[in-house]
């Protein structure tokens, strides 16, 4: 039976030894905990903690394999430190198989949440608390949200040495710099002084393994280069594609929508990228590239009222 606890006290951990857990976070309407999987890999030799979270959003599940497959895979006899694996952050969005929380909100842009606040803030504070500020670096393991398709690619501060170099041993697709942004778990674990990276994983609601394989090469590769373990890293197979920056692309009118760009893509300024119609078929408007870019992700459902999201435009940057 797998141990319920308070608090993650890592040095009370043996090393050489893989545990898992129940950490209690809050409690329900019925004063039962609401708890969290937690599992812990600590090395035979003592070293730095790296910390891998998903499910933030609880329909977002490629992420939940990466961190099953890679502790399968773990020697504790060989490693150098230890790793932290959260494969659900946010148990009642998961529950609900949902992107946000039970109040309604995403707690991916309220962190680091408030102690005395409403019940996602109490969560979300709750989980930095007593698991983030454990760690000393972080990779947050994300996909795309329902109705939209993403390619792999990461968001990472560029500017900054150590969260480019975790960005470019993912091998992704394509990295878009973004330095920290408040509210998001990133943000947060950077102001508490850890480097952390995003991840995204590809889709929601499945296990694309395919995907899921990338994204455990990538983690092996941080791994390895930390000291954690003692595994060669492995060169990189893809022409990752660096972006300046990035942003969606809205629609101003309601209607069906088809996208003509694929992942991955790259367009130039007039490309024709979309067209949205009526219900009886006639155009609405069409819509074009406002500039050069590549394609990182796309709605794929065509129901769109205005403001709806029609491509995330990345800007490459150049050499």
């Amino acid at each position: 039976m797998v141990k319920r606890i308070n608090e993650l006290a890592i040095e009370n951990i043996p090393n050489n030894t893989i545990k898992n857990y129940w950490l209690n976070l809050t409690t329900n309407e019925i004063g039962e905990p609401i708890s969290i999987p937690v599992m812990v890999a600590k090395g035979k030799v003592d070293g730095p903690v790296l910390g891998l979270t998903a499910a933030v959003h609880g329909n977002e599940l490629n992420g939940i394999s990466v961190i099953q497959r890679l502790f399968k895979e773990l020697d504790t006899e060989t490693m150098k430190g230890t790793i932290i694996g959260v494969p659900i952050a946010n148990i009642p969005s998961f529950i609900q198989n949902s992107r946000v929380f039970t109040d309604g909100i995403d707690i991916n842009r309220i962190m680091p949440g408030n102690p005395n606040g409403n019940a996602s803030d109490v969560y979300a504070n709750r989980f930095l608390q007593k698991v983030i500020k454990k760690l000393d670096f972080l990779l947050d393991l994300h996909t795309a949200s329902f109705g939209r398709v993403n390619s792999f690619y990461i968001r990472s501060d560029m500017n900054k040495p150590i969260t480019n170099k975790f960005a470019l041993l993912q091998d992704a697709e394509i990295i878009v710099h973004t330095p920290p942004s408040d509210g998001t778990l990133r943000g947060a674990a950077e102001e508490f002084g850890i480097p952390a990276i995003t991840i995204e994983v590809g889709n929601p609601h499945s296990f694309q393994k395919k995907l899921i394989k990338s994204g455990i090469a990538g983690v092996h590769n941080v791994l390895s280069d930390l000291g954690i373990i003692p595994d060669e890293i492995q060169k990189s197979k893809n022409n990752t594609v660096v972006c300046k920056k990035s942003y969606w692309l809205y629609t101003d009118e309601g209607g069906l929508l088809t996208v003509h760009v694929d992942l991955r893509e790259k367009v130039k300024k007039g490309d024709h990228i979309a067209t949205l119609r009526d219900v009886f078929g006639a155009v609405i408007q069409k819509y074009y590239a406002p500039e050069e870019g590549i394609i990182v992700g796309k709605s794929v459902n065509p129901v769109n009222q205005s403001g709806g999201r029609i491509v995330h435009l990345g800007i490459v940057e150049q050499a």
